[in-house]
């Protein structure tokens, strides 16, 4: 073994520094809502400590950072390459008033967005072939969930995903997308987490076949059935892979049990003192 005899020049200026990858999801690891920093019982979100870090449709604030939280992601701006890993799609990142200026991964890995803000081809095309085959069977479910909401008399809040993609088959130079259905999220009205979880039970125990080609992720009144390719994980082994400085190391956060297969996969991983992954680690 050959040691580096000169190995104190790695230790350099702060000009000269080459920054880490901090690959990190947003909701609930970032920020969250006023009800889950209560339930949590954060430091530092005494109302005068409190800012908005998202708005909801209407634009009315909707997350909020703790003064830590605050401090954490000026760090992270100022001393890392910030690159977003979150479910949010392409109109829901656009209510994060928060600055990014790196790859973003979106919609569950769906989509990547370059630094410049537009998506990445390639990636377009692999999804698209992913996505292109499972739409009738998206539809079908969306035919399920509502006859199962009607008779429950409503109590479930669907919403679809969509975004553009290339079609299979299409040639290279192709430039031409197909607006695509890509998952299902779910919430209840009473924020029932429980009434939200045994739905997806019951819909996996009546349509067994559901698992050949999806799997359903649940973390407090959210409930998502996505497509078995559509995963954070295999969008962020395609930046590390194909665009990202094999160099440079590498850290994230996440605060749920979807965020951990991505995070693996890093030099460094953590996870938020509360949420679906710290309650989780003594099973792990």
């Amino acid at each position: 073994m050959t040691i580096n005899t000169h190995s104190l020049t790695l230790f350099m200026p702060d000009s000269l520094i080459i920054k880490p990858y901090a690959l990190m999801d947003l909701d609930d690891t970032l920020f969250q809502t006023q009800r889950k920093i209560a339930a949590w019982q954060l430091p530092t979100a005494e109302p005068h400590h409190l800012v908005y870090a998202a708005v909801n449709k209407q634009g009315e604030p909707l997350s909020l950072m703790t003064q830590r939280q605050q401090l954490f992601f000026n760090w992270l701006l100022s001393s890392t390459e910030l690159i977003v890993v979150t479910a949010r799609d392409r109109h829901e990142i656009k209510r994060v008033v928060l600055n990014f200026s790196s790859w973003q991964v979106l919609t569950h890995g769906a989509l990547i967005l370059q630094p410049s803000g537009e998506p990445l081809k390639a990636w377009q095309h692999q999804m698209g072939a992913i996505l292109a085959p499972l739409q009738a069977k998206l539809q079908q479910l969306i035919a399920i969930i509502e006859v199962y909401n009607h008779r429950q008399q409503g109590p479930l809040r669907l919403a679809l995903h969509h975004d553009d993609f290339v079609a299979p088959g299409t040639d290279s130079s192709d430039d031409s997308l197909s607006e695509m259905l890509i998952y299902l999220a779910i919430k209840h009205h009473q924020k029932d987490a429980m009434a939200l979880q045994q739905f997806g039970e019951w819909l996996l125990a009546e349509h067994p076949q559901l698992a050949d080609d999806f799997y359903i992720h649940s973390n407090a009144n959210n409930l998502a059935i996505l497509p078995k390719g559509i995963h954070k994980r295999h969008a962020v082994a395609y930046l590390l892979e194909q665009h990202l400085d094999h160099a440079r190391p590498s850290f994230g956060f996440g605060d749920s049990l979807a965020d951990l297969p991505f995070l693996q996969q890093l030099d460094w991983y953590g996870t938020p003192n509360h949420g679906q992954l710290h309650d989780h680690i003594h099973v792990l």
